[in-house]
């Protein structure tokens, strides 16, 4: 018997997608996004500063921090994703400004061996702040949002909880998005075994059941609460 060639589709073949091409248009998406980040912070900088040679250091030092090949999850895409969070309630916030910094500052430090991330990145937006002469009022407020990213408590200062709703909003995507986040993470915290790695998470993730409410603002309790507590009780399973 001879052998059997199956039939091609030549049309089927044109229809997928190069991969080079793929990968030119994540690329392009990516720089696109970064384009986009680096002028709303600029433009935000101009506000308060009109030293330009300092904006583009203060840039760079985010983009740097952000990029740093430790991190997989907590990267300008993770920005990206708070503003355009953020963005929706945009008309509900007192202070956008003061947003914009703590989104930029959040987690500019971040050292997975240490506990006081959210301390130094405060500290530190404190410091840049000042260079760029934004009045203390707002360097207070941005501090305290930062700060409150660390147990995402509810607060008086609606700003704030719109803030750590935002950080959190990550939760409440669709199963294949948030699983994604997850393994992320996981690679962020590479030099613990599973051994110390499952039970710390497993802590985490109760802490946000264990919540009346993971979502303070009513926007973001109705857009995701739900679901958050769905993947988070799936990711517990998986351990």
């Amino acid at each position: 018997m001879g052998e059997v060639v199956p039939q091609v589709d030549v049309a089927e073949i044109q229809d997928i997608p190069d991969v080079a091409e793929t990968r030119a248009a994540v690329v392009a998406a990516e720089i696109k996004m970064i384009d986009m980040i680096k002028e709303d912070f600029i433009n935000l900088a101009k506000n308060y500063s009109d030293d330009i040679h300092l904006i583009d250091e203060l840039w760079e030092e985010i983009a740097s921090n952000y990029s740093d090949n430790t991190r997989y999850y907590h990267t300008l895409s993770h920005l990206d994703h708070l503003f355009f969070q953020l963005t929706e309630v945009k008309d509900s916030i007192s202070s956008w400004d003061t947003i914009l910094f703590s989104l930029y500052y959040h987690d500019i430090i971040y050292d997975t061996k240490k506990s006081d991330n959210e301390e130094q990145s405060a500290l530190l937006a404190e410091t840049r702040m000042k260079q760029l002469e934004v009045p203390q009022i707002m360097i207070e407020s941005c501090k305290g949002q930062i700060r409150a990213t660390k147990t995402h408590q509810e607060y008086t200062d609606s700003d704030t909880n719109y803030f750590t709703d935002a950080d959190l909003s990550i939760l409440g995507q669709n199963w294949e998005t948030y699983l994604t986040y997850a393994e992320n993470v996981r690679k962020e915290y590479a030099i613990y075994p599973d051994l110390i790695y499952h039970p710390g998470r497993k802590k985490v993730l109760q802490h946000f059941l264990e919540m009346e409410r993971i979502f303070k603002t009513d926007h973001f309790y109705e857009k995701f609460e739900i679901q958050a507590k769905e993947n988070i009780l799936k990711e517990i399973s998986l351990y």
